[in-house]
This record gives C-alpha cells, sequence and structure tokens, in this order.
C-alpha cells in the first residue's frame, strides 16, 4: 500500500475527534487498506527519522479511531477502536513527540498505568493492562489523544522542557524510550 503523507501541526483536521468504524458489512476492505497505509507510512518515516513507534489514523487525514503499533522485537499492533477504560493513580513525566511536529520535543504528564479495550481487525473484542514496560502506557495515550484530538503539545508539564529535535538528541535521548532503534 503508498506511503501517505502525515498531517502537520496547524492541520484542523488534527483537531477533529475521530469517528469510530463500524465492522457491518458495509465497511468492506476499508479497514485492511488503512492499517496496510498505517504500517507502511510508520515504516517509511520510522526508516527516515529513527522515530515512530505508533501512528493514528487522524494523521493521515482519515477520521477512524484506528492506531497501529509497531514495537521492537513485537509483532505489528493495530487497534480499533481504542479507548482508556481505567487507569492508575500515579501520572509520570515522560519525553514526548510525534511525527506530525518531529522537529519539537516536550516533557508531558501520563497515567503510569492504563487499562484500555480495542477490537482487533476482525473485530474481536480485546482488554489490556498497560505500564512502563516498553512504555506502553504512555504510547497508547499518546496515540489515543490523536483519536480525540488531542496533541501532545496540548499535554506538556512544563514549557521550559520544550526543545528542538538536536536538543533533544544531544542532551535526553539516551535515556528515552527513542533511544531503542526500531
Amino acid at each position: 500500500m503508498p506511503v501517505r503523507q502525515i498531517l502537520q501541526l496547524g492541520d484542523p483536521a488534527l483537531r477533529r475527534p475521530a469517528l469510530p468504524h463500524d465492522f457491518s458489512a458495509s465497511a468492506g476492505a476499508e479497514l485492511p487498506a488503512l492499517i496496510s497505509d498505517l504500517r507502511d507510512t510508520l515504516a517509511h518515516w520510522r526508516q527516515r527519522t529513527g522515530y515512530g513507534r505508533g501512528i493514528a489514523a487522524p494523521q493521515l487525514g482519515v477520521s477512524k479511531r484506528v492506531i497501529f503499533l509497531e514495537l521492537p522485537g513485537c509483532a505489528p499492533w493495530p487497534l480499533v477502536n481504542p479507548q482508556i477504560t481505567g487507569h492508575s493513580a500515579e501520572k509520570i513525566v515522560v519525553w514526548d513527540a510525534c511525527l506530525s511536529f518531529l522537529a519539537i520535543f516536550m516533557q508531558v504528564e501520563r497515567y503510569k498505568e492504563i487499562t484500555i479495550r480495542y477490537q482487533d481487525p476482525d473485530g474481536a473484542r480485546h482488554e489490556v493492562h498497560a505500564g512502563e514496560e516498553r512504555d506502553l502506557s504512555e504510547l497508547l495515550q499518546h496515540e489515543i489523544d490523536h483519536l480525540d484530538g488531542i496533541l501532545c503539545i496540548d499535554r506538556v508539564k512544563d514549557l521550559s522542557t520544550i526543545c528542538s529535535k538536536e536538543e533533544f538528541e544531544k542532551r535526553y535521548r539516551a535515556n528515552s524510550p527513542y533511544a531503542v532503534k526500531a
């Protein structure tokens, strides 16, 4: 499938809440094609930039509640209609960035642990608990935020942590989830 353009910060489509995917028969091949585009686009940008563990359909201009994750050493993971159903009281502050504005990095506050419900591409329902292992909790929160029209820049904990990609790489990358090559 084709590598798609990723919408950039300022595009109003990034701020619109996405619609749930409908698994009715009329949906046809739409979902497999979207997942393929998400996979190929993420792989392209990860190869080109060294960044990218997940991507959301709204970043491609598609208003569907679909995200795609690809973590080192794990099988590709498409999630359809994901929603956070629970979270820990404890929060953590983590470095965050986004393929929709990869020139800047920032620290954001996220829940340390979350529980999500989602459907797989066949419509089967699943529930998963995510914590700090593989930085899965923060990644899922980042991608699900995209589905709600929220960007990580909206969750900055301290404005003084906003920095350029170059400064992040020089000062902070080694101790972040981005240090692991995808």
